[in-house]
């Protein structure tokens, strides 16, 4: 029997490639004959760069840019074959910061265009934008006026550049963009598809859980308006009903808007690249999941990709996950056949993040699968 693990992270518990090396464990406690394979994937979020890297052979370039509340900070991005493969989890994510500092009013994508720019100084003109993980709601401004774009208010005062600074967003001016950028090509690794505004727009469905409140998410979702009115105003673009647009508190918009940025499935470029279609091809079982699967799951994220594909090739798929939320029929007809939680009591969250866990949860679930599927 040939198993293939193709796991995303655990958001804030371990990365793609500890849950893979916990669930083997766990796989061959039950069986040593099985043949195990593993590949961590990411789709656009939190250790897509790392985990390209990984199985390109690229290198590893470390800078120092902005993070989203405007502290210097140590930030690493990947290149290979003169590609430029840059994280905004990395320099703008919520990992980053604490609890208490969570605000995507204040938070900004200033560091984004700042690494962005290093790339440059190294004359890569071919880049993957990896945009999961954000803590920001600023709509890509902050990554723009890095690479020298202006946002300016009634007063022709420059905004600030975050969330909050949309409000007053009253002119854009790229005539100092640097100018390198249209001999660029920008992919866009994105792992949502929400368009900008409205009730599937990034404010109502991120916002909450990068510190916002009620009132912060409607003066979010108003402001990234206002922000989209300008940008067909002033640069003939709109922005506002293109999935994808609102992934990243919008970065989307703004990679599109000022970078000509294509946005494509983090899935998919990573799956590709790693080439999981074949691997899929030569297995019995494929063993995927994620930190929390719930609908949201189906916009884009990794699970719902690697179902899709095994489908073609009516393999069975099994999802294992940190937490379950709502389901519905949809998540069955993408190809996953059964799903399963690691909690196997109540426990605070706090508890069930730790790393020590989730490897615990893992392991047990999956050696559990495995004696079911044996008998």
């Amino acid at each position: 029997m040939r198993i293939l693990i193709a796991v995303d992270s655990f958001k804030d518990s371990l990365n793609s490639i500890n849950v893979s090396k916990s669930i083997k464990a766990g796989i061959l406690k039950a069986n040593k004959e099985i043949d195990v394979k593993e590949i961590p994937l990411a789709d656009g979020g939190e250790g897509t760069m790392q985990i390209l890297i990984n199985n390109l052979d690229g290198k590893i370039i470390e800078t120092y840019a902005t993070n989203p509340l405007g502290k210097r900070i140590k930030v690493s991005y990947g290149i290979f074959n003169n590609i430029a493969i840059i994280e905004m989890a990395s320099v703008a994510g919520l990992q980053l910061l604490k609890e208490y500092e969570r605000n995507p009013l204040k938070t900004s994508t200033f560091g984004v265009g700042e690494l962005i720019l290093d790339a440059l100084e190294k004359g890569i003109r071919k880049f993957i934008i990896a945009i999961g993980g954000s803590s920001t709601n600023d709509g890509g401004v902050g990554m723009a006026a890095a690479l020298g774009a202006k946002f300016l208010d009634k007063d022709l005062k420059e905004i600030e550049l975050n969330g909050k600074g949309l409000e007053d967003l009253y002119e854009i001016d790229i005539s100092n963009i640097d100018n390198r950028i249209n001999d660029c090509d920008f992919k866009v690794a994105c792992d949502v598809n929400n368009v900008l505004c409205g009730a599937n727009g990034a404010a109502y469905i991120y916002a909450k859980q990068k510190g916002a409140n009620d009132v912060m998410v409607e003066i979010l979702d108003k402001n990234l308006l206002n922000y989209s009115k300008i940008l067909k105003k002033d640069l003939g673009i709109d922005i506002l009903n293109i999935e994808g647009a609102g992934a990243a508190g919008g970065l989307g918009a703004g990679l599109i808007a000022f970078l000509n940025g294509k946005l494509e499935s983090g899935f998919e470029i990573v799956s590709e690249i790693l080439k999981l279609e074949d691997e899929i091809k030569k297995c019995d079982l494929v063993i995927t999941g994620e930190g929390k699967f719930d609908l949201q799951s189906l916009n884009g994220k990794a699970p719902i990709g690697v179902g899709k594909l095994a489908r073609k090739y009516n393999k069975k798929v099994v999802v294992i996950a940190g937490s379950i939320g709502e389901l519905s029929d949809e998540i069955f007809t993408n190809g996953i056949s059964s799903v399963f939680s690691i909690i196997d009591k109540p426990m605070d969250l706090s508890d069930a993040l730790k790393k020590e866990v989730t490897e615990k949860g893992l392991r047990k679930l999956s050696e559990q699968i495995i004696r079911l599927l044996m008998n």
